[in-house]
């Protein structure tokens, strides 16, 4: 399973976005399944209310469950919690913490993201860095 931020998602559906066709090539090579959390969703949304047209086709993905949404229940809320204080000093947003919580709770691994600069310091549980797509930026 590969956890998925709210850049890659923002640049697969705004076909204005220079990060357009690097997103839309990785995710044509996904095999894994797909998770994410309301409040990265709730990101995308907000960067893609340029168009009532685009928002709607970011429905039709999330009703076509190309995308799993990770439910937040309050064991993940604490771990949100402990996870912006520790990184207080970037700081880390609840979307972000939404995305590490979820990688903890499910031994996730890979994160897609284009936010290379901060999670590329945030740690799993364990110590392990992210294996980030792409690759590089």
């Amino acid at each position: 399973m590969i956890a998925i931020d709210t850049g890659p998602i923002v640049a697969l559906f705004d076909k204005n976005d220079d990060k357009h066709s690097l997103c839309l090539n990785i995710f044509k090579k996904i095999q894994e399944p797909l998770i994410t959390t309301w409040p990265v969703l709730t990101e995308v949304f907000y960067l893609l209310s340029f168009s009532s047209r685009v928002q709607d086709d970011m429905w039709e993905f999330i009703e076509r469950g190309v995308v799993s949404i990770y439910a937040i229940d309050k064991d993940l809320m604490k771990t949100c919690r402990r996870l912006m204080k520790k990184y207080h000093d970037l700081p880390m947003d609840l979307a972000d913490a939404t995305l590490v919580a979820v990688a903890e709770a499910e031994n996730i691994t890979t994160i897609f993201t284009l936010d290379h600069k901060d999670f590329r310091i945030y740690k799993k549980e364990h110590g392990k860095h992210f294996r980030l797509l792409p690759e590089r930026l």
